[in-house]
């Protein structure tokens, strides 16, 4: 009987398209082989093929990057974008939390006022009538 491992987490499997490569991924690597190969024959017959093929591998590897890197399911230009936004234009983001026993203390602190102010209030009233 044949055994087929089944992952848990079905929403990290990936739908291949051919050759066992994302859509995703074959996208990218055709970008890079548009632009890595002009690159490699124009500039071979000027400076050689071992700095043509180095000159092509470092054009094509940026989007080698994009298309294989991934990081807690987000693509390559989500986590540089991120991080862009982080590092460069931060926010601040102040720590706010609600005190529930600072929040009664308060109101205990308001009633506590205005008793005291109503019985000094009722000490007043009561001076002024036995004065007249």
């Amino acid at each position: 009987m044949a055994h087929v491992s089944v992952p848990r987490d079905l929403t990290k499997v990936k739908t291949k398209i051919a050759m066992g490569l994302t859509k995703r991924q074959l996208i990218c690597f055709s970008i890079a082989t548009v632009i890595g190969l002009p690159i490699f024959f124009i500039t071979r017959g000027a400076i050689g093929n071992s700095p043509a093929v180095m000159l092509m591998i470092v054009a094509m590897c940026p989007l080698f990057f994009f298309a294989m890197y991934e990081r807690d399911g987000q693509p390559a230009e989500k986590v540089v974008t991120n991080i862009i936004k982080w590092k460069y234009f931060p926010h601040a983001r102040p720590y706010k939390t609600e005190n529930l026993y600072q929040i009664i203390q308060r109101e205990v602190d308001k009633i506590g006022t205005e008793a005291s102010e109503q019985r000094e209030k009722k000490q007043k009233d009561n001076t002024a009538k036995n004065k007249h």
